[in-house]
């Protein structure tokens, strides 16, 4: 089960007009808020990364408007944990389980899923939260991440397993969220 004391969030690359192009891209990017949104609600540690924003473009404003001071990585792998700079922020937080999310499902968040699970952490995709151009590959790229020993969640249950209890503090907050 997760824990707010020992799970972060990843954002991967919900950036420029690729962000626009994939599956269901509407709820992709709602979803996403709403998983910032309670994961900050929840006091948990938040990554971000783009891919090469140069040529891909920055966050979308919906998400990067969530962010406040923080910075995105930048990144040119693939996979993120091939960026000594996303790999330090990721061992600075003190994190047993990183939900992922972000696009696209098949390529990024496949592959910096399964460097995380190579580095001990636990995994978690949020399938309400990622997305590839097609329907098709958002599905392959589960099916390998579950392949590769991280586990499936979604948004809802996610953050109903780190509130616990209908009387914790966070509970009123989450709520509205998930309505």
């Amino acid at each position: 089960m997760l824990t707010k004391e020992k799970t972060g969030l990843i954002v991967v690359d919900v950036q420029g007009k690729l962000a626009r192009r994939v599956h269901d891209s509407e709820a992709l990017i709602f979803n996403c808020t709403k998983l910032i949104t309670g994961a900050q609600i929840l006091g948990l540690p938040i990554v971000v990364l783009e891919q090469n924003p140069q040529k891909l473009g920055p966050t979308v404003d919906e998400i990067a408007a969530l962010f406040g001071d923080l910075k995105p990585i930048e990144k040119f792998t693939f996979n993120g944990c091939e960026s000594a700079t996303f790999v330090e922020a990721v061992k600075a937080h003190n994190v047993e389980t990183w939900l992922v999310c972000g696009i696209e499902a098949h390529i990024c968040v496949y592959q910096t899923a399964t460097g995380l699970a190579e580095l001990g952490y636990k995994v978690e995709v949020v399938s309400d939260c990622v997305s590839s151009r097609t329907l098709d590959n958002k599905h392959l790229g589960i099916k390998r991440i579950i392949e590769s020993g991280a586990v499936v969640t979604g948004l809802e249950m996610c953050l109903y397993e780190m509130v616990g209890d209908c009387r914790a503090l966070e509970f009123k907050s989450i709520l509205p969220l998930i309505r």
